[in-house]
């Protein structure tokens, strides 16, 4: 059984104007897998308790850190708490790690398939950190379609964009849903067949896929993939709370 541990908040940084991402340090933490997740349980002085299932940004093989990245919900329990109150120093209880069929490896191989929408994309992230880790001849073709409302509400939007750029095994494809910049040639609708078309055409047919995102875009997207021929045991999703994408 899982116990819980008490963190310290070593750094706080903003992602978007609505994400801002936590490093962790865990005084003992097992292995864990991209993808994976942990609770975090907040205790008032009253002695009521709340706790939300966050997943692990970082990849494994960090030491003694993890990275968290919360979106901020303005009815929440717990996320205005982290944006508005939680800094360096502070102690944060956790356990973990959580989560298994929703998790990829190298050791799995590719090719990759990764779509996201909002939020959707931090457990995504970490398989794309886990992967860019090592001999860069070694990794697995992957592509990442992101979905998001608009260009400022793209997490890791410049290390993404480093990652496309330094290297030619990796896709990155972003759809903005809402609002596009001036001169924008990338996607401008939500996610549908012909995008998915377009991305798998790239990648070759691909090997896993993981969905993340809003329950009503996870499903959408399932359905589109399993519309495109996909076999459904391929296809891996994980539901997060809605981001309006």
């Amino acid at each position: 059984m899982l116990q819980w541990q008490t963190g310290t908040v070593v750094a706080a940084w903003p992602e978007t104007p609505r994400t801002k991402s936590f490093r962790l340090s865990i005084p003992r933490f097992d292995a864990f897998r991209p993808g994976q997740r942990v609770d975090i349980r907040l205790t008032a002085p009253d002695g009521y308790q709340t706790q939300r299932s966050y997943s692990i940004a970082s990849a494994p093989g960090t030491g003694e850190f993890i990275n968290l990245t919360v979106e901020l919900i303005e009815d929440g329990e717990v996320s205005p708490y982290f944006h508005d109150v939680v800094q360096a120093g502070d102690k944060i209880e956790f356990r973990g790690p959580i989560g298994g069929p929703f998790t990829w490896t190298k050791a799995q191989g590719g090719p990759l398939l990764l779509v996201a929408g909002g939020s959707g994309v931090v457990p995504l992230m970490s398989m794309l950190r886990h992967r860019a880790s090592g001999d860069i001849a070694a990794r697995p073709r992957a592509a990442l379609l992101y979905s998001s409302r608009d260009i400022s509400d793209v997490i890791y939007r410049d290390e993404l964009v480093q990652m496309a750029e330094e290297d030619d095994g990796f896709d990155l494809r972003l759809t903005l849903t809402r609002q596009q910049p001036a001169g924008w040639d990338g996607y401008a609708r939500r996610v549908d067949v012909s995008m998915l078309q377009d991305v798998i055409a790239n990648l070759t047919e691909p090997l896993h896929s993981y969905v993340c995102g809003p329950t009503d875009f996870v499903e959408s997207v399932s359905a589109l993939l399993l519309e495109h021929g996909l076999p459904m045991q391929s296809i891996r999703t994980e539901r997060f709370g809605p981001s309006g994408t």
